[in-house]
């Protein structure tokens, strides 16, 4: 039986975690993990915080871990990956200085533009006057973004002046935000590209389509993302093949050129314009929710993959091209801003038609039952050979168990949908 460590807690993990264990030698650490983790074949959880580097790499070595693999964006940014390496330990994710690519928007402009990679125009802020000054002398919509890292909340597509104002003052007096970059608008249908890499050696994963807003019809506040599906019918294999071309080898090899060698699983969020396909951000692991939708179509082994990549080595990677996977988020009331906790959990059970991912979770030693713990509580994947019926199955769960106390969208995957229907 070998021993992984996968870091972090949320629905990401849960999928990692469970990927990883679906071979039946290897027993899977998630630190801290959630609770629901350890009701998964060869999961437990271990109460280890994601940035006590210390105490994780302890657990490492007393405990023969082949490999950690990194879930979150914050202990990369802290420089976990740097820290496990000094002690030689194995780990999958990139360096605090790539990791950059997430952590300062201005780096990754920067790599972007050195690299010849397409992506809006912008200009950075520190001080809130200049910001505005700025912002009155462009057309609307405008977009405001924190420069560093906010938990996916930290964009505003700001369709009026005072939407705008106010994003740049709240952005700027946060104690997290030193900077703010704002960017033209660009108008276009979004999508998510993975790849895993090891320098400019890269496995493309399939394409998916994450759903931000909270509401139906991309209606109110920015999420942490509320649902996706994977693959994207109106994204086709040539796009897909230009985006690797055009944004993708250019980065990776410019990241190498600069000293800064890419390792780990690199997120392009890209974006279909008039012009062609530009980038909108760059994240330095998995997606949530896209990692519920995008793993569960591999078919080789992901643990293999990651060692094959690490050590250098050739590795064939093989993906089902049947089925549409798609999954809705399940949320506490009051999300993003206000989540009501301690909800008695949603009563759903795994099925060869539903795969169920848990985020945040804890158990109530009282009334010996698990509850609800933060914002995203769950996330609902079904997969099928129609799009559509993907989102009436996904959609009859939510309704028949899902009760007032949580929230969650029906429209998932609908601009898929629309494509397909047109064709």
């Amino acid at each position: 039986m070998s021993n992984w460590l996968v870091i972090g807690s949320g629905g990401r993990e849960y999928v990692m975690a469970e990927t990883l264990a679906k071979t039946n030698d290897r027993h899977v650490f998630v630190a801290p993990g959630n609770p629901m983790m350890n009701k998964l074949k060869n999961v437990e959880t271990i109460n280890i915080g994601e940035i006590d580097f210390v105490k994780l790499a302890e657990f490492v070595i007393k405990n023969k871990v082949v490999c950690t693999v990194v879930g979150p964006e914050n202990p990369l940014s802290l420089g976990i990956v740097d820290y496990f390496a000094a002690r030689n330990l194995k780990i999958f994710g990139p360096s605090k200085a790539a990791a950059k690519l997430e952590s300062s928007k201005s780096f990754a402009k920067n790599i972007m533009k050195k690299a010849g990679v397409p992506t809006a125009r912008y200009q950075e802020f520190t001080d809130t006057r200049k910001a505005i000054h700025y912002i009155n002398s462009k057309s609307l919509p405008i977009v405001i973004k924190a420069n560093g890292l906010a938990g996916g909340k930290g964009v505003v597509v700001a369709k009026t002046q005072i939407q705008a104002d106010e994003a740049a003052k709240s952005l700027l007096s946060s104690k997290n935000q030193s900077a703010i970059l704002v960017e033209d608008y660009l108008d276009g249908e979004e999508f998510s590209l993975f790849v895993m890499a090891n320098g400019n050696d890269f496995i493309t994963m399939p394409v998916s389509q994450d759903h931000k807003r909270l509401l139906n019809n991309d209606e109110g506040p920015n999420t942490g993302g509320m649902g996706a599906y994977s693959p994207v019918p109106q994204v086709s294999q040539d796009l897909k093949n230009q985006a690797i071309e055009d944004v993708i080898k250019p980065v990776l090899n410019q990241m190498n050129k600069d000293n800064k060698k890419f390792t780990g699983f690199l997120y392009a969020g890209l974006i279909m314009t008039k012009s062609g396909t530009k980038v909108i951000e760059f994240n330095v692991r998995m997606g949530d929710p896209e990692t519920q939708v995008v793993l569960p179509q591999m078919q080789s082994d992901l643990g293999e993959v990651i060692l094959k990549l690490l050590n250098n080595e050739p590795v064939d990677v093989k993906w089902q091209t049947k089925d549409y996977y798609l999954g809705a988020v399940v949320a506490s009331k009051g999300y993003p801003l206000k989540p009501i906790d301690s909800q008695k959990l949603p009563k759903i059970i795994n099925n060869s038609d539903l795969l169920v991912s848990y985020a945040g979770v804890s158990y109530d030693d009282d009334n010996k039952d698990f509850i609800s713990s933060g914002g995203r509580i769950m996330m609902l994947t079904v997969k099928s050979s129609s799009l559509s019926t993907a989102q009436q199955k996904v959609n009859s769960y939510l309704e028949n168990n899902i009760n007032e106390n949580y929230v969650y969208r029906n429209d998932i995957g609908q601009k898929g949908i629309n494509y397909l229907n047109k064709k």
